[in-house]
């Protein structure tokens, strides 16, 4: 008897979770063979092959992805996060604004392009779209994060204390996850570097 999509489909997002990602792409390669139309097994798939570095792999998963369904916003947020990866930030730029554009609650996407902005130096871009995540009331304690490094790097020091404490004062809201972990941590390595040493 095969074991059920879902069943596959669950533990794959637990071997990701714990970052198993030879496990989960094993299992989303089985559900993919199962539907090859599936646009969101290539997404999946394309995002996990990122995480392992293999970064052309990911794109061409999440280039298939779009292929088959057009309108799946965070396959165009994954293949933004490839060309990251592979140094096209403007390409970058044009996918996470579709992702937006496809579906505005898209914080992660939201996240990334800010994030992008900033690395091309574009500040009030950047500072545009975290206001514009603040919005919507999800993963504040990232947004402010990035926000705040928004800040910083733009030499806004105080703002960026101001919402470095934000960051850490909603992280400890939340449930606790490695990521978020990871999250605070850098907080607290900015917020250390504008800080005089007691």
């Amino acid at each position: 008897m095969a074991v059920p999509d879902n069943v596959i489909s669950q533990s794959a997002h637990r071997a990701i979770q714990r970052q198993q990602y030879d496990w989960a792409l094993a299992l989303l390669d089985q559900l993919i063979d199962r539907h090859p139309q599936r646009a969101a097994y290539y997404s999946n798939r394309g995002l996990v092959q990122l995480w392992s570095g293999h970064h052309q792999a990911a794109l061409a998963d999440c280039s298939r992805a779009i292929q088959l369904d057009a309108s799946l916003d965070q396959a165009y947020n994954n293949r933004a996060s490839c060309y990251v990866a592979l140094g096209q930030k403007m390409k970058a730029v044009d996918d996470y604004e579709q992702a937006i554009d496809l579906n505005p609650f898209n914080i992660k996407a939201r996240i990334n392009l800010g994030i992008t902005l900033r690395d091309l130096g574009n500040w009030d871009g950047a500072l545009a779209q975290f206001e514009e995540a603040l919005i919507f009331h999800q993963l504040p304690d990232f947004v402010y994060a990035e926000r705040g490094r928004t800040y910083h790097l733009r030499g806004d020091w105080n703002c960026a204390i101001a919402d470095y404490q934000r960051a850490l004062t909603a992280a400890s809201l939340e449930p606790s996850s490695l990521q978020r972990q990871h999250m605070i941590e850098r907080v607290q390595r900015w917020t250390a570097a504008l800080l005089p040493a007691a």
